[in-house]
């Protein structure tokens, strides 16, 4: 199927009027921005995105700022959830990194939070208001690794790691990571994962701590059995590797050197250190056991 909408980087001058378009509607009428803050004197000055339908009607529009960061991003209304917001993202942030810029920043209103996340943005310091709407600052490492140091910026990175899953997603964990896997976000996104046809191949040095504790993973695979794929690590030497990781079959992945902590690097976004871990997984995963004993348990 042709796509329905166009997106562009487009001058300034040449589409104000369909930039500001949408931007009133969703900013100013919609939310309540007044305009004197939706309009500055940075729109000359940055790099514009404009998604159009296919008869010209402009739909979405999103910027670049001098400071790197990603602004004034705007569907409307009757084009949300249809992909407008992704492709303008793409091309904003491809349009960043030709620029050379090792990363992007932007101040994400909480509702679209998740979005964010889903494409490969981690959170940073508290929530705050601007323009009367709560808002999170996030960022995206383009030049290298992003550091993950908190369990909020590790749900946002193993998010973006599913959301980017073609079809098989590989984690390699000490016991289920309590308070990562069983996270109510993340458990949501492997599910979706799953209806999709996706498949979550899980290696795990011990499987009785999460069985004891009944991880919502367990009991998930059990219900999607086909999709979720548990194997118990049994060599001695695997049972005495440190680290934790999970990477997808594109280009993503999050690192842990020690595996019992939460912080470590990622990216969703850099293939030849994904293709490493996927080579590091594949052979533990072809000597482990199948876990018979998650598919027993009753819950």
């Amino acid at each position: 199927m042709s796509p329905t909408f166009d997106v562009a980087l487009v001058p300034f001058e040449a589409a104000r009027s369909e930039l500001h378009a949408v931007r009133e509607t969703v900013f100013i009428r919609e939310q309540g921005v007044p305009a004197s803050i939706e309009r500055d004197a940075l729109d000359p000055l940055c790099v514009h995105v404009l998604a159009r339908s296919q008869d010209g009607t402009p739909i979405g529009t999103g910027r670049l700022t001098p400071e790197r960061r990603i602004g004034r991003m705007a569907v409307l209304g009757d084009w949300r959830g249809r992909g407008v917001g992704e492709a303008m993202l793409a091309l904003l942030v491809e349009a960043a990194r030709v620029a050379g810029w090792p990363e992007v920043s932007l101040h994400a209103q909480a509702s679209a939070i998740d979005f964010y996340r889903r494409n490969g943005f981690l959170p940073s310091g508290p929530r705050f208001e601007e323009a009367g709407i709560e808002h999170q600052s996030m960022h995206r490492a383009l030049a290298g690794p992003a550091a993950v140091e908190d369990r909020e910026q590790a749900t946002a990175m193993l998010l973006g790691l599913i959301a980017g899953t073609r079809r098989t997603l590989r984690i390699y964990s000490r016991e289920l990571d309590s308070g990562l896997l069983d996270s109510s976000d993340v458990v949501g996104a492997l599910r979706r994962l799953a209806v999709r046809g996706g498949e979550t191949r899980i290696l795990l040095q011990d499987p009785d701590a999460p069985r004891r504790a009944l991880a919502p993973l367990i009991g998930l695979s059990q219900r999607l059995p086909s999709s979720f794929l548990f194997r118990a690590v049994e060599d001695p030497v695997d049972l005495a590797y440190p680290s934790a990781f999970a990477v997808n079959d594109a280009d993503g992945w999050y690192f842990r050197p020690l595996g019992h902590r939460i912080d470590g690097e990622g990216r969703i976004d850099s293939g030849p250190r994904a293709r490493e871990l996927r080579n590091s997984f594949d052979p533990v995963w072809e000597r482990s056991r199948i876990c018979t004993e998650f598919r027993a348990l009753g819950i």
